[in-house]
């Protein structure tokens, strides 16, 4: 079953202008094109894990009679959401999307600010959860370091802009 053209419609939704720019193929197959990517899979697979183990957590304490605060379970819910679009952004990317890349090396520096913000309300969170964003946060900011590294931002140049007419 070929599921690319689902894809590409998935794609033209996230992609904006940009979303039929792809990257040369020997940029896209370069050994450190693909050696960031496979760590960036590793760092994205942790984030799945760490996400996983905080809902894990966040069921135990359920199960175990103690209230869980509804802003624990909208964080669990939204930080394994975002992992996995995350996911499909850098399975994009791997394919030569500049448009997938763009916004993972986009989210990748905007979402540690964001979590390390909210970590930083008091009560806003239990310890735990917070350890667990403050994690997150710090694995994102590899995603980032490898997205924005040299090699990765010659590989992947941003599209020209089409002249606008009068």
């Amino acid at each position: 079953m070929n599921l690319e053209p689902m894809f590409l419609a998935v794609d033209r939704v996230a992609g904006g202008r940009s979303v039929e720019y792809t990257i040369p193929p020997e940029m896209r197959d370069h050994p450190r094109t693909r050696r960031a990517f496979v760590a960036i899979a590793w760092l994205l697979a942790a984030e799945l894990v760490l996400g996983a183990a905080a809902a894990f957590v966040a069921v135990v304490i359920a199960l175990g009679g103690s209230a869980v605060p509804f802003s624990v379970w909208m964080r669990t819910f939204v930080v394994l959401a975002m992992t996995l679009t995350l996911f499909y952004f850098a399975w994009r990317a791997q394919k030569g999307y500049y448009w997938a890349y763009s916004r993972l090396r986009l989210f990748s520096k905007i979402f540690p600010v964001i979590t390390l913000v909210l970590a930083a309300i008091p009560g806003l969170y239990p310890f735990w959860m917070v350890t667990e964003q403050i994690l997150f946060s710090l694995i994102m900011i590899g995603v980032g370091d490898y997205l924005s590294s040299d090699h990765m931002r010659d590989a992947f140049p941003k599209p020209l802009r089409k002249p606008r007419r009068a």
